[in-house]
């Protein structure tokens, strides 16, 4: 693998690091294919339990590269082709629907500024834990773009819609604590802290119920968009599945001996 995203897989954790530091670990399309197919390799690999999303240097992720991005549109005008937007399509949407579909719990180590698609990522990840140095802007309209990498879905689910809508057309830096106040970071620790402390919330997840997790996942993803009479029936469907598993068995037995269970992720 090229060494624009790094990809290690111990002890059922996958860690997916973007890796062009020097420029903010913006989105060129080598980066978006890379992190699209690693995430679906992790999201198919029955040894991975938990990701972990990252990034190496000062930021998180800048969203798009615009310096590549220039070059492509300029392409599109001498071609009329106008292909260059497909990187919605066929980079960003994958990935977006990799990192929030997933039957796997997903972390995002926020190391630094996460803007645009960097952001929308982090957002799609079920726990966001956050360095106090890092921030995050929707960017779009500074560019005069509308909203992509989920972000128009996950951000009012966070935030609430007229907080989303704040952000979105009037976008500015929001600082870790900010994030947190709001309820886009879950946890804000100290920079120097946030590689080990973003690893051990994901191992953790690693090492728990993670059949469990993916059925939570997914009845949070219904429930968004379904009445409670039909989330009421999903989480019945569920909720059979998760009891007839063999950590539901484990976590009993454990509890009835006083011992800590040790899950198996079925």
């Amino acid at each position: 693998m090229a060494d624009t995203v790094l990809y290690d897989v111990t002890d059922g954790l996958a860690t997916i690091t973007l890796n062009r530091p020097d420029a903010m670990n913006a989105l060129n399309i080598e980066a978006k294919v890379l992190l699209r197919d690693t995430l679906n390799e992790a999201a198919a690999d029955p040894a991975v339990r938990a990701v972990l999303l990252t990034a190496t240097g000062r930021a998180f992720c800048v969203g798009q590269d615009l310096k590549e991005h220039i070059g492509l549109l300029a392409e599109d005008r001498a071609t009329g082709s106008g292909a260059t937007m497909n990187t919605v399509r066929e980079h960003y949407n994958p990935i977006v629907t990799a990192l929030a579909g997933m039957p796997k719990p997903v972390v995002a180590g926020v190391n630094g500024v996460a803007a645009g698609a960097g952001a929308g990522f982090a957002m799609a990840a079920d726990y966001r834990v956050v360095a106090d140095s890092a921030s995050f802007n929707t960017s779009f309209a500074g560019v005069a773009l509308t909203t992509d990498s989920g972000m128009s879905w996950t951000l009012p689910r966070l935030i609430g819609h007229g907080r989303a809508a704040d952000l979105l057309l009037f976008p500015r830096n929001v600082s870790a604590q900010e994030a947190y106040d709001l309820g886009i970071a879950n946890k804000v620790v100290p920079a120097g802290e946030l590689a080990d402390q973003a690893a051990a919330v994901a191992r953790r997840l690693a090492q728990g119920p993670t059949a469990a997790y993916a059925a939570i996942k997914e009845s949070l993803a219904y429930g968004a968009g379904h009445s409670l009479a039909e989330t009421l029936g999903k989480e019945d469907e569920l909720q059979g599945r998760a009891g007839a598993s063999e950590d539901h068995q484990i976590a009993v037995e454990a509890f009835v001996k006083k011992e800590k269970p040790v899950f198996l992720g079925r």
